[in-house]
């Protein structure tokens, strides 16, 4: 564990709220983000993650440098999947586009609350109790035999837990009412599609944390460096959405770049328990290599889709967002007791293009 300094912590929360203000204000009004401004706010976040980076490096060394930005990397590069969850639960509930960035700013909110929270949990039990190495290893090779698969592909927007208890205790009409969470109807308080959504957000980001979360700790088991790296990378994950949002089909060997990954994070996981538990002489696998192997698979993943492009295209009109089909403001299946089926999430991974 790394000897960081308060007023270290400090700078890193004031950096956090003053972004995530600075980003309310610049997004108040409902607008479409297009690629330019996806870009620029990208651009500015991947900044912001570097120069915190450089920051670690100069005030608390080399190695925990490179363990941050060996998590961010990581974190970045898994929270990819995240972004055709995003584009399914758009299309699911037909967010209209000039909503989507406030429902993904209240939904990165959550996140950041909740990652915290299950990663101060996890480097508490890794600290006490070194065999749990084994289990989270254990997940990161199942999420590896998912995603190869096609596992991963069954969620289902409105029949998470979230959704469903919402519904089940606050009344939510069909329609949108702008950016509005509560309306009144009647003289009472009522919530609108919007809310579901980001309730859909949050459990989605749940289920993703069961990677994330082992993968993280076989970087560093150092809270500071876990949960900053973590942070920069979910604070940038709204603008790559809007960034990628027409390319994420594109990137087909994406999946299988990121399964190699998780199983390689599984395999270092095994080495750290068994380095610790068994012997010394048990070699671990150094943050330095985990950074190269992590950058070389991605390039590598981005370069072979490039180089061999799916043979079929998608299922869906050239010029038509599923999320824009219906016209009619409303969400589908929220009052009544059965949700509709949704599309399959192979159909609904591109919104379209600006």
């Amino acid at each position: 564990m790394q000897d960081v300094p308060f007023w270290l912590w400090a700078v890193f929360a004031v950096t956090v709220v003053v972004a995530l203000a600075v980003d309310l204000l610049a997004h108040r009004e409902a607008h479409v983000i297009g690629f330019r401004e996806a870009a620029t706010w990208s651009a500015a976040w991947v900044g912001l993650a570097c120069v915190f980076g450089a920051v670690v490096f100069l005030v608390l060394g080399t190695t925990p440098g490179v363990e941050y930005t060996t998590a961010w990397l990581l974190e970045k590069s898994l929270s990819v999947d995240n972004l055709f969850v995003f584009a399914l639960i758009f299309s699911y509930f037909k967010v209209p586009r000039a909503y989507q960035h406030r429902v993904l700013f209240f939904g990165v909110v959550g996140a950041l609350v909740f990652r915290g929270l299950f990663l101060a949990a996890g480097v508490a039990v890794v600290s006490r109790f070194t065999a749990v190495l084994f289990v989270f290893a254990a997940v990161l090779f199942y999420s590896t035999y998912k995603i190869l698969t096609g596992q991963e592909d069954g969620f289902d927007p409105g029949r998470s837990v979230a959704v469903r208890l919402l519904r089940k205790f606050v009344p939510v009409r069909d329609e949108y009412a702008g950016m509005k969470f509560f309306v009144m109807e009647a003289g009472k308080r009522v919530a609108t599609p919007l809310l579901a959504v980001v309730a859909a957000i949050e459990a989605a980001d749940l289920v993703f944390a069961v990677d994330s979360v082992p993968a993280v700790l076989a970087v560093s088991d150092d809270a500071f460096i876990v949960y900053t790296s973590n942070a920069f990378a979910i604070l940038g994950l709204r603008a790559l959405y809007f960034l990628l949002a027409g390319l994420l089909d594109r990137f087909h060997y994406l999946g299988k770049g990121l399964a190699l990954i998780l199983s390689f994070i599984g395999v270092k996981l095994i080495l750290q328990a068994c380095h610790k538990m068994f012997s010394t002489s048990i070699p671990e696998i150094p943050s330095l290599v985990s950074l190269a192997v992590i950058v070389v698979v991605l390039a590598a993943s981005v370069a072979l889709s490039i180089r061999y492009p799916q043979p079929t295209p998608l299922d869906i009109p050239e010029g038509a967002a599923p999320a824009e089909r219906d016209n009619s403001g409303a969400a589908p299946g929220l009052v009544g007791d059965q949700p509709p089926e949704p599309e399959s999430r192979n159909a609904d991974r591109s919104p379209p293009d600006d």
